[in-house]
């Protein structure tokens, strides 16, 4: 498995509103938690089977209008992390190859 894509840790901090992934290759993805929220992958956040895979890169840099909170985040298999929010959410698989293009995007892993 490519190490790019296989997390060595996953640390939640909903008092600090994020989420951060320490890779195998050592490099690390921060992750504010409303831009990880918005960027839900589910079919139903997306609008579509088609958008599936995509995401907003600008909204892991806004002032977020509200917080969110992560009440459980799972590993599914090897491919992907199913994160619960505390607004009830849970259909979102994040894969971890789309946890790993989207943290190239945040504003804490460009600093």
């Amino acid at each position: 498995m490519d190490p790019r894509y296989v997390p060595k840790s996953v640390d939640v901090s909903n008092s600090d509103q994020q989420l951060t992934i320490v890779w195998k290759d050592g490099e690390t993805s921060n992750f504010p938690l409303f831009g990880l929220r918005k960027n839900c992958p589910c079919v139903s956040c997306r609008g579509g089977h088609d958008k599936m895979g995509r995401f907003e890169p600008e909204l892991f840099r806004v002032d977020p209008p509200r917080s969110y909170k992560i009440v459980k985040a799972q590993p599914i298999g090897n491919h992907a992390l199913k994160i619960t929010w505390d607004d009830g959410h849970d259909a979102g698989m994040y894969r971890w190859d789309l946890l790993r293009e989207m943290g190239t995007y945040t504003e804490s892993s460009l600093d």
